[in-house]
């Protein structure tokens, strides 16, 4: 055991007063091994930025670590927890541990068990691997999950491997009494509504937190009060309580501090600002870049490592696919959205303490 899990109340209180959840890049070396040195750094980057939690092996940290010919989804998964427990010994600040949780319900299990043995507070569940399943299967298959570990459940976007997921069966998953947290990323408002309706009509507004992942509506997601009538006919707000991005997996300091400004100013409605929706239309235009949203997301992960490479984070942008790079022109894309943001970044921070983080 490399960590101590925390009790299921201190994590839906945690979740529910909104956290920063970067969702963790894998370091490779030139050869495409992993990076150790480089690996823990970024973790004690996310740490020492503030954020509330990590998100591991999820579709930012690359599902094909999970390939037997791969082999790095328990290393990868060991490293982080070993990086925050000894952060949290250090800091005695808590950091919520998030583990991607993928495939069908064997591989899945397998995952979430191996995920609580490492330390692990929460599951972030893919349904990548039921693409035509029906609803009640996809039910079923998360509530074996949440049998082992708590759910954070995961609307992923079709474009990278999601599927549809309409109100029906949000209504269905709301009932787990295991899950505690759900990312809403499908990068669609409509089905961005369905998943929160679903919220208020499932009464648990209370138990479960809503964290957005819609890289491309940050901002929008964290300021707007969502209110519903549901069928009983009462009125309910739902909210955004933080983000699990990939987007926050660069620029993290930042983040941080847009966040904790967004909270204030929940309490002070009157106090949005148009400079909000212009700050919330700079972040998606510097996503369109980092996400390679032109190409419908195909340079999304190196795009992410270049960021971090320019900063020093990293040493190389490779993948564990070959093939995988940025696309013709997004270097100038990344080019373009930091010299136009440098309100967006946090490479002050980034210099000031990478040669402890690389220590």
């Amino acid at each position: 055991m490399t960590g101590t899990t925390g009790s299921l109340a201190d994590i839906r209180r945690a979740l529910l007063n909104g956290m920063v959840i970067p969702a963790h890049p894998l370091a490779l070396t030139p050869a495409r091994r992993l990076d150790e040195r480089r690996q823990r750094a970024l973790t004690r980057y996310y740490c020492a930025a503030g954020a509330g939690g990590i998100a591991v092996g999820v579709h930012t940290t690359d599902f094909a670590i999970r390939r037997p010919s791969v082999g790095l989804l328990r290393p990868v998964l060991e490293l982080a927890s070993e990086t925050v427990h000894a952060f949290e010994q250090e800091s005695g600040r808590r950091i919520l541990r998030v583990a991607g949780v993928c495939g069908r319900t064997e591989q899945a299990v397998r995952e979430a068990e191996l995920a609580a043995a490492l330390g692990y507070d929460v599951g972030l569940v893919s349904l990548a691997a039921y693409r035509d399943a029906d609803l009640s299967e996809l039910v079923r298959h998360c509530r074996a999950v949440a049998a082992v570990i708590p759910l954070f459940g995961f609307y992923l976007q079709p474009a990278v491997g999601g599927r549809v997921l309409d109100t029906r069966f949000w209504r269905g998953f709301l009932e787990i009494e295991n899950v505690v947290a759900v990312k809403v990323a499908p990068f669609n408002r409509y089905q961005t509504l369905d998943v929160l309706r679903a919220g208020a009509e499932s009464g648990r507004t209370s138990e479960v937190a809503f964290y957005t992942g819609n890289d491309d509506s940050i901002i929008q997601d964290l300021l707007t009060p969502y209110w519903f009538r549901t069928s009983a006919g009462a009125d309910v707000c739902v909210r955004f309580a933080g983000g699990l991005l990939g987007q926050w997996a660069v620029w993290t300091r930042r983040a941080v501090e847009f966040l904790d400004e967004i909270r204030a100013l929940r309490e002070d409605p009157e106090g949005v600002s148009e400079a909000w929706l212009v700050l919330g239309a700079q972040l998606t235009d510097a996503n369109a870049a980092i996400f390679d949203a032109a190409t419908g997301f195909a340079g999304c992960l190196p795009g992410i490592l270049e960021v971090l490479r320019r900063q020093g984070l990293l040493r190389t942008r490779v993948c564990l696919d070959p093939e995988e790079d940025l696309s013709p022109g997004q270097a100038e894309e990344i080019d373009r959205v930091i010299a136009a943001y440098p309100q967006l970044q946090d490479d002050e921070f980034v210099a000031v303490h990478l040669d402890q983080w690389l220590s």
